[in-house]
């Protein structure tokens, strides 16, 4: 059962995807425009059965009845237009030969014919539909005939066909009864075939050219459908994906402010701790720590200790009293002792830069020429702590 159903599955995709594959490559040809209306040119040859009962059981005696001359005798020239009517003009000449039938006798004498006839045609294509190379007519009209020097008119009547090689050049075939007035004259069968030239030619598309462009414009139609509803997709999805973008941009920019915030806030709480620390002073000219200094330095310890991107500088100072040359040597010994002590506490030496600023950088208005008391120069004999984030 499966094996069946593989094979119909086969058989059905071989049968459809020509089709389908030609209508992807449809496209307009000359084959699906027709001719709508022309002027048309002949030239060719007619045969005239004038046996006075051309329409009678001797319609195909050939021999007897049918005169032709073996040149072109015939001419034509014709307006059709886009309703399927044609005025057409035609003149003809032939010869009624010597024992031959004429007017249901035989002829004794060689007789010039000579017609002039005028008709007015219906393309049959018109109800029967487009034929392509196959244009049949049907067609009435009036004539002039000299058969011998003697004329008569005559009522027409005929169908005939058109084929077409391409839009200029074809055959014509028409047979045209032709029945003389006044009544009881005698009636005509005239045959002609001819090469017919088309020109003044104006085309439009055919009832299934018509059709496949309907069919081709619904399918660009489509197809335009089918590229828009991509390209609004497409756009939908660069916007959703500009929109996410920005959104993810923006929660980025909100993170780091964030971010960039809540580690001015720690830091300046780190700064807060050490400020809390106070400075390390010393006694006069000594650069010896005392208890409470050596507390404040393991309470900076263990902030270095927690915050492993902090580093310190450790700046030294004296007061003023005394040469500053020594002064200088004192506070570089105090930024030592520092160091040491915090060093000896577990505090990596790289965390640790110095300076020693001796007696410059006073603290307060204590200098040589200011008398200050005790308590003002002990304020600037100090090792103080400047903050460094890396």
């Amino acid at each position: 059962m499966k094996c069946y159903a593989l094979h119909l599955f086969v058989l059905i995709s071989f049968v459809f995807n020509p089709a389908f594959s030609q209508e992807e490559n449809l496209e307009l040809t000359s084959k699906d425009s027709v001719v709508v209306s022309s002027w048309v040119v002949g030239l060719g040859i007619n045969i005239v059965d004038d046996s006075a009962t051309p329409f009678g059981e001797g319609i195909l005696d050939i021999g007897d009845t049918w005169h032709t001359v073996p040149y072109p005798s015939r001419i034509s020239i014709g307006r059709f237009f886009r309703n399927g009517i044609g005025v057409e003009a035609i003149g003809t000449y032939n010869r009624y030969k010597e024992g031959k039938i004429v007017d249901g006798a035989i002829n004794n004498s060689l007789r010039e014919y000579f017609a002039i006839d005028g008709k007015i045609s219906y393309d049959v294509n018109k109800i029967i539909g487009e034929t392509g190379w196959f244009d049949p007519y049907l067609h009435v009209g009036v004539g002039y005939s000299s058969i011998g020097s003697v004329g008569r008119s005559t009522a027409n009547a005929g169908f005939g066909f058109n084929t077409w090689f391409s839009d200029r050049w074809g055959l014509n075939f028409n047979t045209m009864g032709k029945w003389g007035i006044p009544e009881e004259s005698t009636k005509q069968l005239q045959h002609s075939a001819a090469v017919v030239y088309r020109f003044g030619i104006k085309k439009e598309l055919s009832k299934k050219g018509l059709e496949k462009l309907a069919l081709i414009e619904a399918m660009e139609k489509e197809k335009q459908r089918v590229n828009d509803s991509i390209a609004a997709a497409n756009r939908a999805k660069e916007e959703a994906a500009l929109a996410q973008r920005l959104a993810e941009e923006k929660e980025r920019a909100l993170a780091e402010k964030a971010r960039i915030e809540a580690e001015k806030q720690r830091r300046q709480r780190i700064e807060d701790k050490i400020k809390e620390l106070g400075h390390v002073y010393f006694n006069f000219d000594s650069h010896s720590l005392n208890n409470d200094s050596k507390k404040a330095l393991e309470g900076l310890a263990n902030i270095l200790k927690e915050n492993p991107d902090l580093k310190i500088k450790i700046a030294s100072g004296t007061d003023s009293r005394g040469p500053s040359t020594y002064n200088l040597g004192l506070s570089e010994r105090r930024v030592a002792s520092t160091r040491d002590y915090l060093l000896s506490l577990g505090i990596d030496a790289a965390k640790l830069s110095t300076e020693a600023y001796g007696e410059d950088n006073l603290l307060n208005e204590c200098d040589d020429n200011t008398y200050c008391p005790e308590a003002k120069h002990r304020i600037n004999r100090r090792s103080e702590f400047i903050l460094i984030f890396y």
